[in-house]
């Protein structure tokens, strides 16, 4: 099993402005390069007034410069806020700058504070993010100038730079759930990130589909294709347990808040409201958490479902507890590889 990182900068009840929750994170995804996590995903939220990361292609780019073998992701770029071409260029530049570290994580979006705050309909955002994905991989791929009038760009006699270092095009990963949508990911050879919030029993589910469409399109299961986020709770003894369920909860009721447009009722329903879970049940059974035994047993529950890339999201533990999960969790997965196929189920 290998182990990632999710989230982004944010800023905290301690930090005063934006600049040092950037500063804390950036140090935090340079000690998690050297203690050997595979990867950082980068969050893109927008308007929610915390300080949550917005340009992550911006600070990718600047990461690349500082670490020297963590893959960088984004989770995910949000396709319908943005240019495609332009997206496209910005993308290559961070796998040029980084030599071939880029994981380009792509969704259509679920925040109606965004869609309110963009204008854009969000009946609109699937036509949005099919017309987009085939432009960035189109400017990836192709050579010659090329033209194009679509529903919602239009270019004309342009040759899209800087080509990727990774051929054909950084690897994709789609953020889904629905079974349409895990297969249709699978069908298409892309990877796929699963969210925080479901038990381990939907996850198993899901990578069940992934698998099965798979092997009916003669595609090769390999490891490290399905990425699965969890907030990480690891405490030194169940006497702090109580504590970081609550504080996680709180979070998680902030972010739902900011999901809304703004002027909307409280109890209002927040499309995608799945995906913040708010519940303490939903916390117990999608966390990594308790004691480093608690937690090797929590993953060990994951690899039985088909689970072997682990994304840790802890917005609040920092460098201490990201060097107590190498130190006492990681090296009880340390034996195992990537290196033969997965059975296809």
């Amino acid at each position: 099993m290998k182990f990632g990182l999710f989230g982004g900068a944010a800023r905290g009840d301690e930090h005063s402005g934006d600049s040092q929750s950037y500063r804390d994170f950036i140090d935090y995804v340079v000690r998690a390069d050297e203690l050997e996590f595979k990867s950082l995903f980068l969050v893109e939220h927008h308007f929610t007034g915390m300080g949550q990361l917005s340009a992550s292609i911006t600070l990718l780019s600047y990461l690349a410069g500082l670490t020297k073998q963590i893959r960088l992701g984004t989770g995910v770029t949000v396709l319908p806020w943005h240019n495609p071409v332009l997206l496209a260029e910005q993308a290559a530049t961070v796998d040029l700058v980084s030599n071939g570290r880029l994981d380009f994580g792509i969704g259509r979006g679920y925040r109606p504070n965004e869609f309110h705050g963009f204008m854009v309909d969000p009946a609109t955002a699937q036509e949005r993010f099919d017309e987009a994905i085939a432009l960035i991989l189109k400017s990836w791929t192709e050579q010659k100038r090329w033209s194009h009038k679509g529903t919602y760009w239009q270019y004309q006699d342009v040759v899209v730079e800087p080509q990727p270092v990774q051929l054909p095009h950084p690897p994709i990963w789609v953020a889904a759930q629905s079974e349409g949508s895990v297969r249709k990911a699978a069908a298409k050879g892309q990877s796929m990130l699963l969210d925080q919030f479901s038990d381990t029993e939907t996850i198993g589910r899901r990578i069940g589909w992934f698998r099965d469409e798979q092997r009916q399109n003669g595609i090769a299961a390999l490891p490290g294709q399905i990425a699965v986020t969890r907030g990480l709770l690891l405490v030194e003894n169940n006497d702090q347990r109580d504590t970081e369920i609550k504080q996680r909860l709180t979070a998680i009721e902030a972010l739902a808040a900011t999901a809304r447009v703004p002027g909307t009722e409280e109890n209002a329903p927040v499309v995608g409201s799945k995906m913040l879970d708010s519940s303490r049940e939903g916390t117990e059974a999608s966390t990594i958490i308790g004691t480093p035994e608690d937690c090797i047993a929590r993953l060990n529950e994951l690899a039985d479902v088909g689970v072997d890339y682990v994304l840790l999201n802890d917005p609040t533990g920092g460098l201490e507890r990201l060097e107590f999960f190498a130190r006492d969790v990681m090296p009880a997965f340390a034996q195992q590889t990537e290196a033969k196929p997965m059975a296809a189920e």
